[in-house]
């Protein structure tokens, strides 16, 4: 079969996805064994073509083994090597007709090779974790892997009953059968195949504080053993949860869960709904508290608010960023003009090759990207002062949840609200490579009609 390339790949990943069509829902049945790292699993994918007929089409997957595929109940003739699942259609689909693709497939599911190591399905010692970002969503299920791409999903996951199974968005339902259990998670919100959270395990579920009516649920997961230095550590996540909702915005989905895997991780990673972290996260002294906040903001900034193509990622960590900064503002640590100045004089000693809206797939996780980002989001807050500002950012996340975003359309936004316009400062920040002065601080500090933080506590559930 002759590969195809369309207009509008993904320029770092263009082996993954296919924008010639859009998925609506994808409805997964996963049977998971840990003991020998079996899965085997049945994929429905309601899909819509694009604007050309399509007489094939591409999901990504890794190399298991096919069992069934068919397109509206047909066979379709089909191909699968190199992690791509080249499907053609007994007949061509009209333009914006809606598809249904059913994948079966098995086998003995790993990490996808990236330049950042292995991604996707991980095997632990006892169970299994999922963390993706970027493109290691193939490595377990079927995919059209483009982080702009969003669709609802529902996750049934059969596994020993011996394991908890924790997916991003609603548990439905849980139905023990002999020595296995069924768990069933419901993601309702658009969902980017890469942000499609799991983890199978032994774990101590907690709620974090009293959601109140209005409230948003917040669980904890975590192996017992942890339980009291996790007390300690996301303690003042409500706080957080509280704070992040007055300055962005409602919060875009259900609910939200933590989990804490017995793995060491290099870093959390955030998925729908849920953020995984490692037990090297979780101390007892909040030793890693600005990560907690860091992996909350990118419910509104990456998840809810998704980026178009990987070019523009500075969007999603350069306000991760910032959010770490305005909860240290808000609960007593330094301002975010101070960690601004700090992360300036890093900067300043390092060299200044990177594009903040075009670092290169080599540069996409560079600290230099991180410190950068949120060092344009503080300018942009000196140029508008508070109040536009935060309004500028509610409007960003409300204008555009659940759809995908591009760097050109944050400046357009931004700019909306400024006395003065902001192309000359923003293209200086996010399309020049050299580091711009420290921005002024904002006339207003940020701090202003602060309310302390305080602990929440949280009970035990089953």
């Amino acid at each position: 079969m002759t590969v195809q390339q369309a207009v509008g790949q993904d320029p770092y990943f263009p082996a993954n996805g296919d924008p010639r069509y859009r998925v609506h829902r994808y409805e997964l049945a996963l049977d998971y064994r840990p003991g020998p790292n079996r899965l085997s699993g049945t994929a429905r994918i309601n899909a819509i073509a694009g604007r050309s007929a399509l007489t094939e089409f591409q999901l990504n997957l890794a190399n298991f083994k096919i069992g069934r595929v068919r397109v509206d109940g047909r066979q379709p003739h089909y191909t699968h090597r190199g992690g791509k699942l080249w499907v053609r259609p007994a007949k061509p689909l009209r333009s914006g007709a809606a598809f249904t693709v059913e994948v079966q497939w098995s086998g003995n599911p790993k990490p996808v090779h990236s330049p950042w190591g292995g991604l996707g399905w991980e095997e632990l010692e006892d169970g299994a974790l999922v963390a993706s970002q970027p493109v290691g969503a193939p490595s377990w299920y079927p995919c059209n892997d483009r982080p702009a791409d969003k669709a609802s999903y529902q996750i049934s996951v059969t596994v020993p009953s011996a394991y908890a199974v924790v997916a991003g968005g609603r548990l439905l339902t849980r139905t023990p059968k002999a020595s296995t259990t069924t768990w069933v998670y419901e993601q309702a919100a658009p969902t980017s195949s890469y942000l499609v959270g799991l983890s199978i395990g032994k774990y101590q579920t907690v709620l974090l504080g009293d959601p109140g009516p209005g409230g948003v649920p917040q669980h904890g997961h975590i192996p017992a053993h942890l339980l009291p230095e996790f007390s300690r550590d996301f303690a003042r996540q409500p706080r957080m949860m509280e704070l992040f909702q007055e300055l962005f915005g409602p919060y875009p989905f259900e609910e939200y869960a933590v989990l804490v895997t017995e793995e060491e991780l290099d870093v959390p990673v955030e998925a729908q709904g849920l953020s995984l972290f490692g037990a090297n996260h979780v101390d007892g002294t909040r030793g890693s508290e600005r990560l907690v906040a860091h992996e909350l903001a990118h419910q509104w900034f990456g998840n809810s608010v998704s980026i178009a193509d990987w070019r523009h990622i500075w969007l999603n960590e350069g306000f991760a960023k910032y959010a770490e900064w305005l909860w240290s503002e808000r609960s007593g640590g330094r301002s975010a003009h101070q960690l601004a100045a700090t992360a300036h004089h890093m900067l300043s000693g390092l060299p200044e090759d990177l594009r903040l809206a075009d670092p290169g797939r080599k540069s996409m996780f560079d600290d230099r990207l991180y410190e950068r980002g949120g060092l344009t989001v503080h300018a942009v807050r000196c140029a508008l002062g508070d109040e536009p500002f935060f309004r500028m950012l509610r409007d960003w996340t409300t204008q555009h949840r659940g759809g995908a975003v591009s760097t050109a359309m944050f400046i357009e936004h931004a700019s909306r609200l400024a006395a003065e316009p902001l192309d000359g400062l923003l293209g200086a920040w996010v399309y020049g490579t050299r580091l711009p002065p420290l921005p002024t601080p904002p006339p207003v500090p940020g701090t202003a009609g602060a309310t302390p933080v305080t602990e929440s506590p949280y009970g035990v559930e089953r």
